[in-house]
């Protein structure tokens, strides 16, 4: 699977929201349903406690083949033998976070406008994570963009965009309706009773709206 198709249906355990399951046993219930990536975000955690739960689910995703990021944490991330890492716009610019990972790392970049997806894409990105496409309750600070401003993110990349913020079962459909490779999610899969059903559910509207149709 490439990156573009492994971004289909990219998930975010969360402690809070996945309560009482730990974020490898959250993401190990969203695999099985059908979840095509895997994004490690914990401010709460230790480096110690990051690490370890980054390796564990590492090893489930490579036994799984599923695409294994971490948010921010570059050293984490090669520590842990993720495939990659994930770094906003007030961490670490993507052009030095190429400088010192291997060539095959994956590097995605948050974006929430124009000028921020074309400097992502020169600056040696490998996918984007725009949004947010709708209000979320877990990130308060974001900007809501909505799809028209998704839509003009995708237009001017030639990048795999994966659309972020308040995105459930009913609206994923918009997100690759305005051109969205994949779609990033916490609360619809996490902040349900059954996990696994929630991710197959959700894995299912992604095949039959997702773009690049395999």
């Amino acid at each position: 699977m490439n990156t573009r198709e492994a971004l289909m249906l990219y998930v975010i355990p969360d402690i809070k929201t996945g309560d009482p399951y730990n974020l490898a046993e959250q993401a190990r219930a969203a695999i099985d349903g059908g979840a095509t990536a895997v994004q490690l975000r914990s401010k709460e955690m230790s480096g110690r406690e990051l690490f370890e739960t980054a390796s564990e689910i590492a090893e489930i995703c490579r036994r799984e083949k599923v695409l294994f990021i971490v948010n921010d944490r570059i050293d984490i991330a090669l520590a842990s033998g993720a495939d990659g890492v994930h770094v906003g716009q007030s961490d670490m610019p993507c052009s030095a976070v190429r400088k010192i990972v291997p060539r095959d790392f994956v590097i995605g970049v948050s974006a929430r406008t124009v000028k921020e997806a074309v400097e992502a894409e020169k600056s040696g990105a490998d996918y984007l994570g725009a949004g947010a496409l709708f209000p979320t309750g877990s990130k308060d600070e974001a900007r809501v963009i909505g799809p028209e401003g998704l839509k003009k993110i995708t237009d001017v990349t030639s990048l795999p965009v994966v659309a972020i913020g308040g995105i459930n079962h009913k609206n994923a459909p918009e997100a690759f309706q305005s051109g969205a490779d994949g779609v990033s999610v916490i609360s619809a899969i996490f902040g349900t009773k059954n996990i696994k059903k929630s991710s197959a559910e959700l894995y299912e509207i992604c095949r039959r709206y997702c773009k690049s149709g395999f």
